[in-house]
């Protein structure tokens, strides 16, 4: 009977070698020597289940947190447009310079993740991250440049979070467990992104001013880095699949990577990944304001010449994105759950299918738009659940085809692919486009709403793209999940699993 526990931990800010062998080869893989030479769980501190669920809930707070801040922006962007008198690509570029730090600091921090005391980097990265966002607050009209500054640095902090939090999350469960609270800290990326929009535009029409929306995430982070301190463990690597005992021996970075570029499924799941975040990350920024222009279009509204802009799109469509993402994810999970142990390629499939089948409602949203703004919030309804399946099962692949001590190095190196070649690009390049296509009619209000609609039609197609590469990961998935147990197992000496059990029984 598979073992659920949460396993084994040690004391916030320790760092614990799990081996009998010299300091200089504490880290890197799991040996394939002997397992004699490992920790008896029955030496090793235990955390109880009790602290392992707040723990979660703590990361779980923080990554709403993230996700809040990271579509504040796009919540209040046309007053940022107005404000600074900025036109679709320059906006377009407030997140791509976000994304840009956030993708080329991840696998400095996987490197650190994998090496170093994971939580004390956490804390650091969360610091950078409150300071950079409430001095974003107090940019003047004049130095539009400081707020993209800003908007840098804040992807540099958020960098060390989303790198490294789901690592530890993997180290304190195990199996079916771990599914489960792996989908409860991705469900608030839907869920923050969509308060993100709501609050954005709930603070900024009630105060008239849209970089109070900015100030509410640094308040609320405050708490979030006191609970990261006093509440979250930093576990050994590898404690919940090895019981307690691993043995790990040094490698180099260059050796992990190519460790991960072999792996077939993990290639082929973090191109998925990179398409889907192309379109999610295209449609979150675009979303409100091209659903804004819409209803210009339709004559249901002014354009807006004086900010504050109307936000009542941004709080619709935040909303929507909260209930899809919810139910999406409890659904992709539940269905990976029940299918999992019957057909071993479940969970690719599950995102295939999730990205093929929310290409074409996504397509029918767009195109409705000049028509009729309830069938499009309908339709991206419907692809926003299709797409959300996909978010706690995508991690979860990683989790289990790739060893316990490269994964903060594989999540590192899948962030920074994905958003180089997905979300730190695409809300540019569909501003760019909708820039170039309204040139032809620069004063033609209707022609603005064509302009971007144009540009996000792309999305769909790309969908589509994301859903192959999910079906070749289906291909290869079975076999590289069973070589990283076998190479993870290899250090648990016989008797583990009973002790463990022993151990475990007592917290």
């Amino acid at each position: 009977m598979e073992d659920t526990s949460p396993i084994v931990s040690v004391e916030p800010g320790d760092d614990v070698s799990l081996s009998s062998k010299p300091r200089s080869r504490q880290y890197g893989s799991v040996s394939r020597e002997p397992a004699g030479g490992a920790v008896s769980p029955a030496d090793a501190p235990v955390v109880s289940a009790k602290r392992a669920y707040v723990a979660v809930a703590v990361l779980c707070y923080i990554n709403l947190l993230n996700y809040m801040d990271r579509y504040t922006i796009a919540g209040v962007l046309p007053s940022i447009q107005e404000f600074f008198s900025i036109t679709d690509s320059t906006s377009g570029l407030l997140q791509t310079v976000f994304i840009c730090s956030f993708m080329l600091l991840a696998p400095v921090f996987g490197y650190l993740g994998d090496r170093y005391n994971r939580k004390a980097i956490m804390v650091a990265g969360m610091v950078v991250w409150l300071v950079t966002t409430l001095c974003s607050s107090f940019v003047t009209k004049e130095y539009f440049w400081v707020l993209v500054l800003t908007r840098a640095l804040v992807g540099t902090g958020e960098a060390s979070y989303c790198t490294i939090a789901p690592t530890i999350i993997g180290d304190l469960f195990i199996g079916s467990q771990r599914s489960i609270m792996i989908s409860f800290f991705y469900i608030f990326i839907p869920v923050g992104s969509g308060l993100g929009y709501i609050l954005a535009a709930q603070i900024a029409s009630a105060t008239r001013d849209w970089r109070w929306a900015l100030r509410l995430n640094p308040i609320l982070g405050v708490v979030g880095l006191v609970l990261l301190v006093i509440f979250t463990p930093n576990p050994p690597r590898g404690a919940a699949e090895a019981h307690g005992a691993a043995c790990m021996e040094q490698t180099s970075y260059l050796e992990d990577v190519k460790y991960l570029l072999r792996n077939r499924s993990f290639v082929w799941s973090s191109l998925g990944v990179t398409a889907m975040a192309f379109v999610t990350g295209a449609l979150a920024f675009w979303t409100p304001t091209f659903l804004s222009r819409a209803r210009v279009k339709q004559g249901i509204m002014a354009p807006c010449v004086e900010e504050p802009c109307d936000p009542s799109d941004s709080f619709i469509f935040g909303a929507i994105t909260v209930v899809t993402g919810i139910v999406g994810v409890f659904v992709g999970t539940s269905i990976s759950r029940r299918l999992r142990d019957r057909v071993p390629s479940a969970d690719p499939i599950i995102c295939a299918v999730g990205m093929l089948s929310s290409s074409p409602c996504l397509f029918l949203a767009v195109v409705l738009a000049a028509t009729s703004i309830p069938a499009t919030y309908t339709f991206i309804g419907i692809g926003e659940v299709l797409l959300s399946l996909n978010w706690a099962i995508i991690a979860d692949i990683l989790l289990y085809v790739v060893i316990p001590t490269r994964r903060a190095t594989a999540e590192a190196l899948q962030i920074m692919v994905c958003h180089l070649l997905g979300d730190a690009g695409s809300p540019y390049l569909l501003g760019t486009i909708s820039d170039t296509v309204s040139k032809l009619k620069p004063n033609s209000p209707e022609w603005r709403f064509y302009s971007l609609e144009y540009s996000v039609l792309i999305c769909p197609f790309v969908g589509a793209l994301g859903g192959l590469f999910f079906l070749l990961t289906a291909l290869y998935i079975k076999e590289d999940r069973k070589a990283a147990e076998m190479l993870t197992k290899a250090c648990v000496p016989p008797e583990t699993p009973t002790q463990t059990e022993g151990v475990t029984e007592s917290v």
